[in-house]
């Protein structure tokens, strides 16, 4: 189910007001430029986000990972190319058309028999608790309606000792490059989004969530309140992104 650009203008903005309830139809709608897109205004780097993500995963044979909001599967990729000694890894997301992307996508890597996708939500993950080794989640977590709550299902899936990765647009603490980049992302972001994807709205919205969603601090202490402990952030590239780390207590009791 796709919506309309109109749509999309109305359901995903609001004014200043963000609405992220339905934001999947936002991504059936640019997924077939989503990829392209990505490498044109990152400038390629989000492949080497990914990969200091992907270095980050325990270092254990046959893991049993998962990663949500997975889109075209990006992330998952990363893992494997990483770490060739994974066992599995699961991806999920709302968006089915990020999905079949996904799909046609993995059928031409040679690990591709131990990967799974799945339609499913960061808030009702449906594994049992203590299933994953690992859980990761790239350019997502400022997406979901909930964000404490998508952390806490992550906590409750991991096994104990489990490690979540979160890697997430941030905002860099350098008062020039900050300025630049608010610029970037307030007027190259949505037009040369636009441009190639002719939903200029879909990029007015991730520009939106970029500059309000919560960074450094301030989201290590949502992790803490989800229940993770050790919890660590890296900024990458200036501050632009950041990875978050957090590991699962062997006493957490989740069910």
């Amino acid at each position: 189910m796709q919506s309309s650009e109109g749509e999309l203008s109305r359901n995903a903005i609001s004014g200043n007001e963000i609405s992220r309830k339905e934001v999947w139809k936002m991504f059936d709608n640019i997924s077939s430029t989503y990829d392209m897109v990505n490498r044109i205004l990152s400038f390629g780097i989000d492949k080497l986000w990914r990969r200091v993500l992907a270095s980050k995963i325990p270092k254990k044979k046959s893991l049993h990972v998962l990663d949500c909001a997975t889109g075209t599967g990006d992330q998952i990729f990363s893992l494997f190319q990483k770490n060739p000694s994974l066992g599995t890894a699961v991806g999920i997301d709302l968006s089915h058309e990020m999905l079949e992307i996904a799909k046609k996508k993995v059928k031409k890597r040679p690990y591709g028999s131990h990967i799974t996708f799945q339609e499913a939500s960061a808030l009702s993950i449906p594994y049992s608790a203590n299933t994953f080794d690992a859980a990761t989640i790239s350019f997502g977590i400022r997406n979901v309606v909930d964000v404490k709550g998508a952390l806490q299902e992550m906590h409750r899936v991991l096994v104990p000792h489990g490690k979540a990765l979160i890697l997430e647009f941030s905002k860099p603490k350098n008062r020039i490059l900050r300025f630049f980049h608010s610029l970037y992302l307030k007027n190259v972001l949505p037009f040369v989004g636009g441009i190639f994807s002719r939903n200029k709205e879909a990029y007015t919205y991730l520009q939106k969530t970029i500059d309000t969603f919560p960074c450094g601090e301030a989201f290590c202490q949502i992790m803490k309140e989800a229940g993770f402990f050790e919890v660590k952030a890296y900024p990458l590239t200036g501050g632009i992104a950041t990875l978050y780390e957090g590991v699962k207590s062997e006493y957490s009791t989740d069910l």
